[in-house]
């Protein structure tokens, strides 16, 4: 590296193809074990050359990790060394999930023209909106990474895998306060956990301007193909990647399955994908590429579906109301009406499955949530014909709180005619205001591609915590790291013709 740091890599050869393309995958996570197996000799074996880097700081590579910190200047020097090897053939790759992706992402738009093809997974060009989900700190997934990738660094780092998630939980129970949660985890602080409490989610601060690619993610000229799962931490990013590239005029793939963030189930397709991906743009064999470039699993549904865009093709967003007796419908409310409920922060409202970054992220019955208090639970009459939902999700709340700083949570349930009430997506906004004031609030919950079966009810969750996902508010708008007061909050949400609250869903109709 410029700065004389070495950092490792392992190069694979295909036996007969000294100077076959190459794949560039850069890991904080090793290069060997699964790893080397699956990526390195794997793709070597179907006719590319691999280069597979320790990322600076783990894994033989020196200096230290500074998470997201040194991948655009580290991927740059590799691929500028990797230009003058002899057995460099002039054309290169990328692949690689999470973390391996935004690596990616990192060199993507100043790279040159001999990058020609990416294969990004559960991944985004930007990891702060996944830090602080709606402006609220994502605190399990930011505390369980942090924990992972220390005590990968560290003896027995081999089952870190493991332990983080419980350590993590542990901590998040502990009762500590947030800026003490990783001396629980971890034994003692972590420096990119305390990074992200000191520096929030503000887009314009120099720590994140320095770690944000979003910007020139429009420059990229490479062909890219991602692949993500509904319930992935990532995937609201991840679709916003694709829809600048969009708008830019590229034209990237785009294939979202029934996975979460560390399903193994992901693995082979993301392979699959990328080989047929590499083959087109790579070796110039197009016959294996699908023809419509989306291909969504609509859950619900059981079914793989291929469409030309994203948004898809006959989408409209419908809104459902809230309504008075705690219904939920499209027709409009003609009457006033309110619900209220007091959330405590030293007792946050739990949450039950929704999106984590090392948790098994797949729906789960919500009725154990919905009997509390601090939830407001709205249904909808039992749907006369199967209906499908595909796209993005948002709801639109009239809201009033006792407390300065109030977060609000909304949900969208998949309710079957047992009883069962399945999350299907969620959101949340942290929100600012007086006692009297009546917020209006812009919540984007996950999107979906879901299939609401004729019988079943459409169920929204409208709460101001979901702990530990998103770290408890203490209402009172000071830094959530400090432990200071906490401020009970009494919530109202309104829904009446002069202040509606509803939800905003994906319906598809047409063939």
């Amino acid at each position: 590296m410029p700065d004389g740091v070495r950092l490792l890599a392992d190069h694979y050869v295909p036996v007969g193809a000294p100077r076959a393309p190459v794949v560039l995958i850069r890991s904080p996570y090793g290069r060997r074990g699964a790893f080397g197996w699956m990526f390195g000799r794997g793709f070597a074996r179907r006719g590319f050359q691999v280069v597979m880097q320790s990322c600076r700081g783990g894994f033989g590579s020196g200096g230290l990790l500074d998470p997201l910190g040194d991948e655009h200047d580290d991927g740059l020097a590799t691929v500028a060394w990797m230009r003058e090897q002899p057995w460099y053939s002039g054309s290169f790759a990328t692949f690689g999930p999470s973390y391996l992706g935004y690596t990616q992402w990192a060199i993507a738009p100043y790279a040159g023209p001999d990058l020609k093809a990416m294969a990004t997974q559960i991944t985004a060009s930007q990891f702060r909106d996944a830090a602080y989900v709606g402006g609220a700190f994502a605190l399990e997934s930011a505390l369980s990474w942090t924990t992972l990738t220390d005590a990968m660094s560290r003896r027995f780092g081999g089952t870190a895998a493991l332990t983080a998630p419980r350590l993590t939980r542990r901590a998040v129970l502990s009762g500590r306060p947030m800026g003490e949660l990783d001396l629980v985890s971890a034994g003692h602080p972590l420096a990119f956990y305390q990074d992200l409490l000191a520096h929030h989610g503000d887009p314009a601060a120099p720590y994140w301007v320095k770690r944000d690619f979003s910007p020139d993610v429009a420059d990229v000229e490479a062909a890219v193909t991602m692949l993500g799962g509904w319930y992935d931490v990532f995937l609201p990013w991840q679709i916003k990647d694709y829809l600048t590239m969009r708008r830019a005029g590229r034209r990237p793939y785009l294939t979202i399955g029934p996975w979460y963030h560390v399903d193994m189930r992901h693995g082979r397709p993301s392979v699959a994908e990328a080989l047929t991906w590499f083959r087109a743009h790579l070796l110039g064999d197009f016959s294996r590429l699908r023809a419509d470039p989306v291909r969504l699993h609509v859950t619900g549904a059981g079914e793989w579906r291929d469409y030309p865009d994203w948004p898809v093709p006959g989408m409209r967003m419908r809104r459902w109301h809230l309504r008075s007796g705690f219904g939920l419908d499209p027709a409009a409310p003609g009457e006033d009406g309110a619900d209220r409920f007091r959330y405590h922060p030293a007792h946050p409202t739990p949450v039950i499955g929704g999106p984590v970054l090392l948790a098994d992220s797949r729906p789960r019955d919500q009725r154990r949530l919905e009997a509390r208090r601090d939830v407001l639970v709205y249904t909808s009459a039992p749907l006369r014909a199967d209906t499908e939902m595909i796209g993005p999700v948002g709801a639109e709340l009239s809201v009033r709180s006792s407390a300065p700083c109030t977060d609000v949570v909304v949900r969208v349930c998949d309710v079957n005619p047992s009883g069962a009430s399945m999350n299907i997506c969620e959101g949340v906004r942290r929100t600012l205001g007086g006692p009297e004031d009546i917020r209006r609030v812009e919540v984007d919950l996950w999107p979906i591609g879901h299939r609401f079966k004729r019988g079943h009810r459409i169920r929204v969750h409208v709460a101001a915590g979901a702990y530990p996902t998103i770290a408890r508010n203490p209402g009172t708008g000071d830094p959530i790291a400090d432990g200071g007061p906490m401020l009970p909050a009494d919530v109202e949400v309104l829904h009446s013709p002069d202040h509606p609250s509803a939800v905003l869903l994906p319906e598809v109709t047409g063939p």
